[in-house]
């Protein structure tokens, strides 16, 4: 870490930036509000782990289908208006959702629907947002612009599951109604975004064009920093258990699960913070690798732990090392991109992190279903840090990285 960037440099005070942050944040804001609702409903009516596996699993299924369209769409048109079609499709979502618990008719069933929806919805809007970024500040920029928004985005997760384990309390249809009006917000918000450089592709539509964001992350370094995460977090996210341990391992109700899920973005807020004022500026490849194997051992702390205090703890660390990889891997997949590629190179990354988290949730919870919650975490953490050690020797490309610009 070098000297902080001057106040004159604060990303802050570059147009458009604000409303691109508060579109991403308020459009957290509403998924993680009933994400909690959701959750909660699900495992209170089948107490089981293979329900809460089939959340994550439903809204993985369209990320898969929809990826290679995603990019094509995101570099032929405006991305600002795809957010938009994106947030209003989710803020519908919503409300239905919201009038089917007020008639008392929402079943998981009709959960497992919703989640697919808002999953393809999410399909277009990740990748399109993230493509949208660089368009919005200098390159110079954009490593403290992906930092200081991934800040407010875990804000949003801190904030998010608190209010829906909250409204929750005062009533089920209120996180949904809540979560409608801020997916309306992002859209007034993202429509509202001043861009810098505008640039579409007008290339012909062909199968090559489709699939050119694969080709393009073959490279040693871009491989090896999207896998990385995808393999470390399919076999080391917990996520998807944690009503279990809030329930049956901690004692502790819907305030503790709510407390649960925000600890991760507690400590991923702290970090997003002390990196976006002190920028990673050498081997970031070796501080890449370590902070994902601080995040295997965390998952394992977690995962044999009695305690909420030492839970929270643990998900702390869980946060806040899991920061430090995904502001240095957004920074280098942004920076090694062309615009023109930008949508379909970040719908491949966004299919990888939907995988490492909605599929690692599936897979959690399946395992769970057979060798119990605790096990299950341990082995995710075991198996975190293995994944550390072997990408280490077959991308050895990836530990010379030194700084963010390749």
């Amino acid at each position: 870490m070098d000297q902080p960037l001057p106040v004159r440099e604060s990303v802050l005070r570059h147009p458009g930036y604000l409303n691109f942050a508060a579109s991403r944040v308020f459009s957290s804001l509403g998924f993680q509000s009933i994400a909690i609702a959701m959750g909660w409903m699900v495992y209170d009516q089948t107490k089981s782990a293979f329900a809460l596996g089939l959340v994550g699993l439903f809204q993985f299924l369209p990320m898969v289908f929809l990826t290679f369209i995603v990019g094509d769409v995101a570099d032929r048109f405006d991305r600002r208006r795809i957010g938009l079609a994106c947030q209003l499709v989710e803020a519908v979502t919503v409300l239905v959702l919201g009038i089917a618990v007020w008639y008392n008719v929402l079943h998981p069933v009709g959960i497992f629907c919703a989640v697919a929806v808002l999953g393809a919805a999410q399909a277009f809007e990740r990748p399109t947002m993230a493509s949208l970024l660089p368009n919005i500040v200098p390159p110079s920029l954009l490593q403290q612009a992906i930092a200081t928004s991934t800040s407010m985005m875990q804000t949003a997760l801190i904030v998010g599951p608190s209010l829906g384990g909250l409204l929750y309390g005062i009533g089920p249809v209120v996180p949904f109604m809540v979560s409608t009006v801020l997916f309306a917000i992002a859209s007034i918000n993202v429509i509202s975004i001043r861009m810098e450089r505008k640039v579409a592709s007008r290339e012909p539509v062909t199968l090559a064009s489709v699939f050119a964001g694969v080709s393009f992350i073959r490279s040693p370094v871009m491989l090896g920093t999207i896998s990385l995460d995808l393999f470390a977090v399919l076999l080391g996210g917990a996520t998807a258990l944690l009503p279990i341990f809030a329930s049956d391992i901690l004692q502790a109700g819907p305030w503790g699960l709510g407390l649960l899920r925000a600890a991760p973005a507690v400590g991923a807020l702290g970090m997003s913070i002390v990196l976006a004022r002190w920028p990673i500026q050498d081997n970031v490849g070796r501080k890449m690798f370590l902070s994902v194997g601080v995040f295997g051992l965390a998952t394992i702390v977690f995962a044999i732990s009695t305690s909420i205090a030492l839970s929270v703890l643990a998900l702390l660390i869980v946060g806040a090392s899991d920061a430090v990889s995904v502001v240095i891997r957004s920074s280098l997949v942004q920076l090694l991109t062309p615009d023109a590629m930008r949508g379909r190179v970040n719908a491949v990354n966004s299919l990888f992190i939907g995988t490492s988290n909605q599929l690692g949730e599936f897979e959690s919870g399946m395992l769970a279903g057979f060798v119990g919650p605790v096990t299950t975490g341990v082995i995710g953490g075991l198996g975190t840090i293995t994944v550390v050690l072997l990408w280490m020797r077959l991308f050895p490309d990836l530990t010379k990285v030194k700084t963010l610009s390749g």
